[in-house]
């Protein structure tokens, strides 16, 4: 008898901690480590919007968001839950770890919750202090297109309107607004960006820009991107012949063969 009733109690406990559903913030994938790195690169007090961004992506895809926001709670420590949390509050933590600096990670290591290093981390790096707005909204200024074909140009302008809504994420209107001003706002703001993409442009694009600028209502953004890649690929069709070399040299070589 006492064996069996070992046996049961074993058969018991194993069958509420062997399997977890895929579904539940607890199951870890047997691909999952603490060696793994969620992103890329490492954040080193620079770019926290952008990495912030890549993490909060990648702890999405693993359903580990819960573990950073604080809807994973603690279980009590008599539960068979505490130690399933606590086996992926350690996991998640080693991500974070792996995605920081030596300096950055030193001075969070002993956070003993994921939600506490990513609230440390937050309440250092992401705020939307004036420094940040400053800096951000010197490059918008300065930006030109340069050197750079329009795609490259448009990344790097994408990038700093990205980094300035990532700072304004908070200032969102979720009300429901049935007057109208809300669509207005948003219209305008896309037309400011509109202004500040076509005015970084190479003048070689003045036709193109005074087209896109005659429209009314004015295109948003990723319109007008459009038509400047349609006018680029035409620009380079007519700049690159299909003979190698330039007209004269063609035509001298041509010439010398017919003689």
């Amino acid at each position: 008898m006492k064996n069996t009733s070992q046996s049961s109690e074993g058969n018991s406990s194993s069958s509420s901690s062997a399997v977890i559903d895929s579904s539940s913030p607890y199951y870890l994938h047997p691909s999952d480590s603490p060696g793994m790195n969620l992103v890329n690169f490492v954040f080193d007090g620079t770019g926290f919007a952008a990495w912030r961004r890549s993490i909060i992506i990648s702890l999405s895809a693993k359903n580990k968001m819960s573990f950073i926001d604080g809807s994973a709670e603690i279980p009590s420590a008599d539960t068979p839950e505490f130690k399933f949390w606590t086996r992926c509050n350690n996991m998640v933590i080693s991500w974070l770890l792996n995605s920081l600096s030596k300096e950055i990670a030193g001075s969070v290591i002993y956070s003993k919750s994921a939600k506490n290093l990513w609230t440390d981390l937050h309440d250092r790096f992401g705020q939307s202090n004036g420094a940040q707005l400053y800096h951000l909204q010197k490059g918008l200024t300065d930006l030109m297109q340069g050197t750079t074909d329009v795609a490259g140009y448009f990344t790097r302008i994408k990038r700093i309107w990205d980094e300035l809504d990532a700072l304004s994420s908070g200032e969102i209107c979720s009300c429901n607004c049935t007057c109208g001003v809300k669509k207005k706002v948003v219209k305008s703001k896309q037309d400011e960006r509109l202004i500040q993409f076509l005015m970084g442009l190479n003048d070689v694009y003045t036709a193109v820009r005074s087209n896109i600028l005659m429209m009314s209502p004015l295109p948003n953004v990723n319109h007008a991107y459009s038509l400047l890649i349609q006018d680029e690929k035409q620009r380079e069709a007519y700049v690159n012949p299909n003979f190698p070399g330039d007209t004269s040299s063609f035509l001298a070589t041509h010439q010398n063969f017919s003689e």
